[in-house]
């Protein structure tokens, strides 16, 4: 039977580990090992947050051994280790880390390739429109403002241009998992420049139509990201 479990709403700029956190609380306060945790649909309606946030939530703590998916049963509260009490906020940032990479590695894999076919694809009223979003990034990083939605939207048009509706719902998903990662790293000194010179040269190259220079352009800009948000030591 599912434990009957109290949780604040969530504040909608907060962040699965927010999530994470009202959840360990109550595993560790009034939860014992056996219970099992709500469904994600109530937790998600419970919070005020999307069910993938709930899911990052759960598969963060699962990580550290405080929860446990079990077949036809559920989400379950596991018996807590000394070391899960002691490090949950450690695994979970080097967990985070790995995602953050593994994102990165995907859009690696996907995005140079879509920039190649958006050379092809692309309209001249959806190079208009990139313009259009470069221009008001380009604005915004004169002012030294945070330009997470004209960074969002240029990738997004890419994908746009390409035209796939399958990947594009992909590319959707991604830009969705990014969101946090990429609100952290425009925050890096520079990072903001950078970006919106990797997104002149992509659009430069897709103006030309070269689908070769367009997909060199977007390997490099996002090699170039993964410099600054990943930096080795």
């Amino acid at each position: 039977m599912a434990a009957a479990v109290e949780f604040e709403t969530i504040r909608r700029n907060k962040v699965y580990e927010e999530v994470a956190r009202q959840i360990q609380d109550h595993l560790l306060q009034r939860l014992k090992p056996g219970d099992v945790l709500p469904p994600e649909r109530e937790l998600a309606q419970k919070f005020g947050v999307s069910r993938s946030s709930v899911r990052d939530a759960i598969r963060s703590l699962e990580l550290v051994g405080l929860l446990e998916p079990q077949q036809g049963k559920g989400t379950v509260v596991c018996e807590p280790s000394s070391g899960t009490l002691a490090g949950p906020l450690a695994a979970i940032l080097v967990q985070k880390r790995k995602l953050v990479h593994e994102l990165l590695d995907v859009r690696k894999i996907i995005e140079p390739a879509l920039a190649g076919r958006a050379a092809q694809h692309a309209t001249a009223a959806q190079i208009a429109e990139m313009e259009r979003i470069l221009e008001r990034h380009s604005e915004k990083v004169q002012r030294g403002e945070m330009s997470i939605e004209e960074d969002s939207a240029f990738h997004y048009s890419i994908a746009l241009a390409a035209d796939n509706s399958v990947i594009l719902r992909v590319v959707d998903v991604l830009m969705d998992m990014l969101r946090e990662t990429r609100q952290r790293s425009l925050q890096t000194r520079g990072r903001p420049q950078k970006s919106l010179a990797g997104h002149q040269r992509i659009l430069a190259a897709l103006k030309r139509h070269d689908p070769v220079a367009s997909e060199a352009a977007m390997l490099r800009h996002l090699e170039e990201i993964e410099h600054i948000v990943l930096p080795t030591d």
